[in-house]
């Protein structure tokens, strides 16, 4: 009798997961746990260390607990070289390069390095959030390298998780997969179905590629127009965060949340991916996008016009706390962030600006983790920074900034903390 996975998939033991980051790491841990020899790559040395001796580098609530289970078990072992396996995971970042113009380097990369492992019978999945027409690049790039493709299965899936609930929602949510033939398709769902309680919906690669990049022009088009509003409501001397509370008491109205701009590997990053292939048919995406990136300027002009005019009543340069520099609330993750943006504007024309992150230690490596390559601002505890500073910032709702007492402080507020509507 052939031997059985441990989802009952024949044939399916080891898996390949390459990029052991925000996505990566917690889908190989996982899987790990279900009982899947787990071969994870990294470019980064200390990441690979770090996974192997049982520790993550990232915060997501739950990781922890996986990754220790999965290396202890023996299921989970990360190098910076790939290895056989029936099925390769790539899940790399997929940025942009000057101009906005998409950057599949990464993706291009991990398809090389595979193509000498890849065997008849193998699925490749493409989990990376990619330009339409990615998964068709893959295909190609292990075709050049000697790989017969007409013999391996190969699909996209991409992730649709949210950061600080990754754990829960790669089992929840549903999934959509795209191959490049039908039979991939149907191969690379069963093996999803095995593991996600959420539906697993099946279409064809460009369409999956195109749906996640959907999603995230939706939000990134909705985030834009409450980011408008916010800016209108400050001109008009009204409070937005009412504004909105009474608005979305409409049965059809559901008017997200503005902050201090879009940050993020996704909401951040996808839309350009449209903007860049459709061109002059993508109006209304380039315009949400545009608006968005002008949010965080239009912050950084305010804070700048609040100390001067601190600063003409007190006669002395005013000290400027930046409180969040996480691209959302109660992650440590700073990709793409508009608050680490805003507070870098602010440090080039003054020395006087304090950062708060709660969310990454004060004894970590900061320069490293910021990638600030002078010290252009200092990183403080919460407290420290509302005893020294002349003005009070928020730039994220971090759950630890909704306790403070900040009575009596000169505060602006761009992400609620201090609404009671929010």
């Amino acid at each position: 009798m052939m031997e059985q996975s441990p989802t009952g998939l024949e044939n399916i033991r080891k898996i390949c997961v390459l990029g052991l980051g925000y996505i990566g790491l917690p889908t190989a841990a996982l899987l790990a746990n279900r009982g899947f020899e787990i071969h994870g790559v990294d470019v980064v040395q200390s990441t690979v260390d770090t996974i192997n001796e049982g520790r993550i580098h990232i915060v997501e609530p739950e990781l922890d607990v996986f990754v220790q289970s999965a290396v202890n078990s023996g299921k989970l072992k990360a190098s910076t070289e790939p290895a056989e396996a029936d099925i390769f995971i790539i899940a790399v970042p997929t940025p942009f390069h000057e101009g906005h113009v998409p950057n599949v380097d990464y993706v291009k990369a991990a398809s090389e390095s595979i193509a000498p492992y890849v065997k008849e019978g193998n699925i490749v999945i493409l989990e990376s959030t990619s330009p339409v027409g990615t998964t068709h690049m893959v295909e190609e790039i292990l075709k050049n390298n000697g790989v017969d493709t007409s013999k391996v299965h190969i699909a996209h899936c991409p992730e649709r998780v949210l950061p600080g609930r990754i754990m829960l929602e790669l089992v929840q949510n549903d999934r959509i997969v795209g191959g490049l033939t039908p039979e991939a398709t149907e191969k690379t769902a069963k093996f999803y179905e095995s593991f996600v309680n959420g539906e697993v919906l099946r279409t064809d690669a460009k369409t999956a590629e195109m749906a996640k990049l959907t999603e995230n022009s939706f939000r990134d088009v909705n985030i834009a127009f409450a980011n408008e509003l916010s800016i209108l409501c400050d001109k008009f001397g009204i409070n937005v965060w009412e504004l909105i509370s009474l608005a979305n008491r409409h049965p059809r109205v559901n008017i997200l949340q503005p902050g201090a701009g879009v940050g993020g590997h996704c909401i951040a990053v996808d839309p350009w991916f449209i903007v860049d292939a459709g061109g002059e048919d993508a109006k209304l995406i380039r315009t949400a996008r545009e608006r968005n990136d002008y949010k965080s300027e239009w912050v950084v002009k305010k804070i700048e016009n609040t100390a001067a005019e601190l600063e003409k009543k007190n006669g002395n340069p005013a000290k400027i706390a930046c409180m969040g520099l996480a691209f959302k609330p109660n992650i440590d993750d700073l990709r793409e962030s508009p608050a680490l943006y805003i507070t870098r504007r602010l440090a080039e024309s003054r020395d006087n600006i304090i950062a708060v992150e709660p969310n990454i230690p004060l004894n970590t490596d900061v320069e490293k983790k910021l990638k600030i390559s002078n010290n252009t601002f200092k990183l403080a505890d919460v407290f420290d920074a509302l005893e020294e500073a002349d003005l009070i910032v928020f730039l994220v709702a971090h759950k630890q900034f909704k306790r403070l007492d900040y009575r009596g402080l000169d505060c602006l507020d761009f992400c609620g903390v201090m609404n009671k509507n929010y």
